[in-house]
């Protein structure tokens, strides 16, 4: 066994009970002030003085003047009911369905072998601990928007980012995934208000019925895929909740569309959100009705910087002794840490923890999912060897 898998699975035992800890203690977006607490303990206990540099934002460095390289994870929770039977489960109405937890626990791992290690540091790793990754704050505004903004990239400059992300029910326990390019796709949400014009429900002809206005709308926004997308392309956009009316004999005077739509180019994140615009905006004009289309703060697509992503998958299939499965596709799902990508090359690496096979059932975000802890010291060593074989070829 490779030696940072080694000093990894030496530390297995403390990595599981930092990560049962934080399951059991979930907080959500920035408001992780237990979390933050437990963290800086963590690190201070591992000779460390870390750094509160946003709220609930923590960096952290270890090594000597040289290049940077930059371990991230996500720390934050969901606001939901976790529905397991683990004696660690979350009591709250907040849960680590997407498995940040692991994440904090993995690199808190790393961050004490590497100190351990710092002698041998041949430029400097700087850690990064986010708050809400998840974009749960009102704002709209993520975590990785707000660290970025506070100057996690500087002082000292990073030179490159790794980070990885745990994957149940889907990615065999152990498997690596990873693609250059294009990695996870971009996200932002729209809401669409129609105003039309309210009326008894048996003189329809004396309004403007925004249902079947917004239900026009739905159709043609379905058209942007069917038809307007390359079929090189990929793209997905959801309509999540359509409202109007409280009364059956009553035509309201408004309907609202919410939606997201998610691209892994930003060209064509760019036209489809002109289109959405221009869709509502003259599909409600030619019923007689206003179309108001507002988008939330959304994120770009994750970019794997191709030479990084080439040369870090190179060090971790010499540590693993088996290859990482080279993605075919960009994965639909999101992440903040693409706002990091578009400013520093980065290697964002999936780390998988059980399929259905192995009896992990569920996905992401449900409250029953598990994830399998036997893989948690890799995700540890995975961070480790990066950044030491990183800096020493740098």
């Amino acid at each position: 066994m490779h030696q940072f898998l080694e000093e990894a699975k030496a530390l297995e035992a403390e990595i599981i009970a930092n990560r049962r800890y934080l399951h059991e203690h979930p907080e959500c977006g920035f408001d992780l002030e237990n979390t933050c607490r437990f963290v800086m303990e963590k690190l201070t206990e591992y000779g460390y003085e870390p750094k509160m540099i946003c709220r609930s934002g923590i960096a952290a460095t270890v090594g000597r003047p040289g290049k940077t390289i930059m371990l991230r994870a996500d720390m934050d929770a969901l606001p939901m009911e976790e529905e397991t039977d683990l004696p660690f489960r979350s009591k709250e109405k907040r849960a680590h369905t997407c498995g940040h937890d692991t994440h904090t626990a993995m690199l808190l791992g790393a961050a004490k072998i590497l100190k351990q290690h710092e002698a041998e540091l041949n430029g400097t790793v700087k850690l990064m601990f986010q708050p809400d990754e998840e974009g749960t704050s009102p704002t709209g505004i993520s975590g990785g928007d707000v660290m970025l903004e506070a100057g996690v990239l500087e002082n000292p400059k990073v030179d490159a980012v790794m980070s990885l992300h745990i994957m149940s029910g889907s990615y065999p326990s152990g498997s690596i995934n990873i693609r250059k390019g294009p990695m996870m796709s971009s996200s932002d949400t729209f809401e669409i208000t129609v105003q039309g014009s309210g009326t008894h429900g048996s003189q329809p002809n004396l309004g403007v019925d925004p249902i079947n206005v917004a239900v026009h709308i739905y159709e043609g926004l379905q058209n942007l895929i069917a038809r307007e997308l390359a079929p090189e392309e990929q793209a997905c956009l959801t309509v999540g909740s359509f409202q109007s009316g409280d009364a059956a004999n009553i035509i309201p005077d408004e309907a609202k569309i919410t939606g997201t739509i998610r691209t892994t180019h930003e060209n064509t994140r760019t036209a489809f959100k002109d289109r959405i615009r221009e869709i509502s905006e003259h599909c409600a004009a030619g019923f007689r009705a206003k179309a108001d289309v507002k988008f939330m703060h959304g994120i770009p697509s994750v970019y794997n910087d191709p030479k990084l992503t080439e040369e870090l998958i190179a060090y971790t299939e010499d540590m693993m002794e088996y290859p990482c499965e080279i993605l075919e596709y960009p994965m639909s799902g999101s992440d903040d840490l693409s706002v990091i990508s578009q400013n520093a090359p980065t290697a964002y690496f999936m780390l998988g923890s059980g399929t259905a096979e192995e009896g992990y059932l569920y996905p992401h975000h449900n409250p029953h999912i598990l994830f399998n802890e036997e893989v948690f010291y890799k995700g540890t060593a995975m961070y480790v060897n990066a950044a030491i074989e990183w800096l020493k070829n740098h």
